[in-house]
């Protein structure tokens, strides 16, 4: 199935820049748990698989993001995108080609976890987009508990820095890619990481979920059908493909308005029908592609265009629903917030 969103989707996150943007130092707003969060970063080779986008490589590296909760504070502030993936994100763009380097987080590099077994969430990004940009949700988890996992995959996302100081580019990134093709490659990304993880204590194999943006939230669908060990997921605003079938687990879609029952993507009413366990669909009222994750916020400080919804509402919102979502069915927590509509969160509207 050709899917031409996954080529457009760095164009639509941050659209087109006006003659002269902003350059004040973008921050992303603080997470919202009670805990410290810490960062470090994996490089990982899987030796018995070649890289579905480059021939020439022997093996498939991916880069990984994890985010826990500290028994510390202070120390070094994570890093958001070295001066190559700032530079490639930026390119088309009226802005410094530097300014997401200097982007503030909040997660400190490498201090000690605050324990072990914790509830474990894989993230895989939009296509094209760096896993940095799940940051803001990733970070928020975290300080709430939760084991965060963002998969950089290889070739797909517009730059990747390893730790050699080399940088790849989007060899994937051709016109009418084929999504299924897409998503069939990260479902084995996140099947390996997944692997590797459960070696380490710091994972609870009991309680794991995949959460994913636009071509990482079809990924995540496709991961859970696939791999027994997961047990609810997530798709931020991404096109079905394939179409999902046959799903019995925990699975919860939230979008724009142009994924609503007779809206113009067709793949979300027919993967619902298919969908035979708990599940909720959602979406949110002035939203766009890019609102669910830190471009909501970049876009503005940068001075691009950004859409009706201001971006902090749009986070505060999708960490909202996301956390009552992974709290109900990684911890058995009752979340009232996913039984209807809130008068929190106007904006939000259910669909059955």
């Amino acid at each position: 199935m050709k899917t031409p969103y996954v080529v457009a989707a760095l164009s639509s996150a941050l659209i087109a820049a006006p003659a002269h943007a902003e350059t004040a130092k973008p921050s992303l707003p603080e997470p919202t748990g009670e805990q410290t969060v810490g960062t470090t970063s994996l490089h990982l080779v899987d030796i018995e698989r070649r890289d579905p986008w480059n021939q020439e490589a022997a093996a498939r590296e991916l880069m990984v993001s994890l985010w826990y909760p500290a028994s510390r504070s202070g120390g070094k502030r994570a890093s958001y995108l070295t001066k190559e993936e700032s530079a490639a994100v930026l390119k088309d763009f009226d802005v410094p080609p530097e300014t997401l380097t200097a982007t503030r987080a909040h997660a400190r590099v490498s201090p000690p976890p605050s324990r072990a077994r914790l509830p474990l969430v894989l993230m895989s990004p939009g296509f094209t987009m760096p896993k940095a940009t799940l940051t803001s949700l990733a970070e928020d988890l975290a300080s709430r508990g939760y084991l965060v996992a963002a998969v950089e995959h290889t070739y797909e996302s517009v730059a990747t820095t390893f730790p050699d100081g080399r940088t790849t580019t989007c060899l994937a990134c051709v016109r009418g890619q084929d999504g299924a093709k897409v998503a069939q490659g990260r479902v084995a990304d996140l099947r390996f990481v997944l692997d590797q993880l459960m070696r380490r204590d710091l994972v609870d194999r009991s309680r794991i979920a995949v959460v994913g943006h636009s071509m990482g939230g079809n990924s995540a669908a496709h991961t859970m059908l696939a791999d027994l060990r997961v047990k609810a997921a997530a798709n931020l605003d991404g096109t079905f493909a394939p179409i999902v079938p046959n799903l019995g687990k925990p699975f919860l879609m939230v979008g724009t308005t142009k994924h609503v029952p007779d809206g113009k993507d067709s793949t979300w009413r027919q993967s619902w029908a298919n969908m035979t366990g708990w599940k909720r669909w959602i979406t949110v009222t002035g939203a766009d592609h890019s609102s669910f994750v830190d471009y909501a916020v970049l876009r503005p400080q940068l001075g691009l265009p950004a859409p009706e919804l201001v971006g902090a509402r749009a986070l505060k919102i999708t960490r909202a629903y996301l956390a009552a979502f992974l709290d109900t069915h990684l911890r058995g927590r009752d979340e009232p917030l996913l039984d209807g509509p809130s008068t929190a969160y106007p904006e939000v509207r259910f669909w059955k």
